[in-house]
């Protein structure tokens, strides 16, 4: 019997362009998320010649129950990543760069000049490429935010991650207000930022909650969302209580729609930065 329903089920990684990518990630010590977090698109994405760059390391300071990045004493933070990850974005001829990163909270600003730093080279090295960025909650420290902002990435994404009700199992380290005031906060300081999040669904959360995270998002102005099936990484998670079906996320992604978001994708295996380059029209839609 499979372990997931059909519409779930991906191709095994491989190709040319595949290998390609990995083996600069590997040649220049880059991590992603991608592989970090066992993402099912991996393949899909890597084989479109795209990746989202993982910085500040491959270790996190923080254990939520569904995430499968490492977590416990991070290495010291490499000053020469920026420059690494801008010269990958070069190679692989992104117009579109996706910058994440593991949290950092033993660092004071949470790692925010290093996102500032891989932004500037990016955009010095690749004027016409645009940039997203998803970052931590950095505690709510306002000078992070005003760091971030002060590149001036096309998009900040930030997850919720989970609904609110399940916050204090599968996050115990965040906390969901916290990160809606974050989302609200860059609206505030720089109003032409895109601004994106995202939710995983499966679980134990049920629909009137789903609903209810989606109208807190857009009520801080959130413009882009993301809603996708959460798929258990190891025994060691936490389990996969449902497995929505791909009408019941269409229906997710109609209520998105009609409650204001610019863009929504909502689907099985739709994680926070997968097809994130579809979002280059919205982005000029936006700034003419």
């Amino acid at each position: 019997m499979s372990r997931h329903p059909n519409w779930l089920k991906v191709s095994i990684p491989g190709g040319i362009t595949y290998r390609k990518v990995r083996q600069l990630l590997r040649d220049k010590n880059l991590h992603t998320i991608c592989e970090e977090a066992r993402c099912p698109n991996r393949g899909e994405c890597f084989n479109r010649g795209t990746a989202t760059f993982l910085i500040l390391g491959d270790i996190c300071t923080r254990n939520c129950l569904y995430c499968a990045v490492k977590s416990g004493k991070p290495k010291p933070v490499n000053p020469l990543e920026p420059r690494e990850v801008a010269e990958a974005v070069s190679i692989l001829g992104l117009k579109y760069a996706v910058v994440t990163s593991v949290t950092r909270d033993d660092l004071d600003d949470g790692g925010a000049q290093i996102f500032y730093e891989t932004i500037m080279e990016i955009k010095h090295r690749n004027p016409n490429c645009i940039v997203e960025v998803l970052i931590p909650d950095f505690k709510g420290n306002d000078n992070a935010i005003y760091k971030i902002i002060g590149a001036k990435p096309d998009v900040i994404n930030h997850n919720i991650e989970v609904v609110e009700e399940l916050f204090s199992k599968m996050r115990p380290q965040g906390n969901y207000n916290l990160s809606l005031n974050l989302l609200q906060r860059i609206k505030e300081i720089d109003s032409n930022i895109i601004t994106k999040s995202g939710f995983m669904i499966g679980l134990g959360e049920n629909i009137d909650q789903i609903i209810k995270t989606m109208y807190n998002l857009r009520d801080v102005n959130v413009d882009v969302l993301t809603i996708g099936q959460y798929l258990q990484p190891s025994i060691h998670h936490a389990p996969t209580i449902k497995y929505y079906t791909p009408d019941e996320f269409k229906y997710f992604k109609d209520i998105g729609y009609q409650i204001g978001f610019l863009q929504v994708e909502s689907a099985p295996l739709v994680r926070s930065s997968y097809h994130a380059d579809d979002l280059i029209n919205l982005i000029k839609k936006v700034k003419t």
